[in-house]
């Protein structure tokens, strides 16, 4: 079994990573480069270092996924196709093809509901007033090269949009240009928010911050000062 790693904290605001590692457990062989392990496709990039300073800036309680969204994407109802992926962005992954009922299972057993448990687990013990999901994105999709992403930073909702809308107006006040449900829609990729908060009415956004912005430190850093302030103004605008 594959927890998640778990922060803890004493603010109303829960944090969550869907996709911030790019760890493969032993004995799984997704046939896939070295390299591609660094890639977007493998991991949310620069989410773990910006969770965990969100985390200690704000105080706040934070539930980190601690394997390979190419391994099972926690992100997705564990019945999709897509939560073990064949592709991703046009690059193959042959460890996954054709990949036995039962082993899929196994990896839905092992990494998917330990996750999924442990954000219930932690909503049950210290209901969150507000359920932030950190994510980044490229700033181009490979196969998409004809699509524009000029966001540096989205913020993703379903049905319950009460703290997107302060988050993008929040953002917007700084002079961002704020993707409204881009770079993709929450009414499409939301399990994780639609499985915690939508099903609890409790308020959250998800953030999706492009991953130019995270490449060092000094990035982490910006986006933590501008993250932590604009998660401060929503929770305060849900008062």
């Amino acid at each position: 079994m594959h927890r998640p790693e778990r922060l803890p904290g004493t603010a109303d605001i829960l944090l969550v990573a869907d996709h911030a590692a790019a760890h493969v457990p032993p004995g799984i062989d997704l046939g896939v480069p070295a390299a591609l392990m660094d890639d977007h496709v493998a991991v949310d990039i620069g989410t773990d270092a910006l969770v965990r300073r969100l985390a200690r800036t704000l105080a706040a309680p934070a539930i980190i996924a601690t394997v390979s969204r190419l391994v099972v994407d926690v992100n997705r109802d564990p019945d999709d196709v897509g939560a073990v992926p064949a592709t991703s962005d046009g690059h193959m992954i042959p460890g996954n093809w054709d990949l036995p009922a039962a082993e899929r299972d196994l990896r839905i057993a092992a990494i998917h509901r330990p996750y999924h448990a442990c954000i219930a687990d932690q909503i049950a013990a210290q209901r969150p007033a507000l359920i932030i999901a950190i994510h980044s994105f490229t700033p181009q999709l490979a196969t998409r090269p004809e699509e524009a992403r000029p966001w540096p930073v989205g913020i993703l909702y379903n049905h319950d949009d009460r703290a997107a809308r302060a988050a993008i107006l929040a953002l917007a006040t700084r002079g961002l240009h704020v993707g409204d449900n881009q770079p993709y829609s929450g009414r499409t990729l939301n399990y994780t928010m639609d499985h915690h908060a939508e099903a609890h009415r409790i308020p959250y956004a998800g953030i999706e911050v492009r991953n130019d912005g995270l490449r060092d430190k000094a990035g982490i850093a910006r986006w933590t000062h501008i993250l932590a302030d604009c998660i401060i103004a929503v929770r305060r605008s849900l008062t």
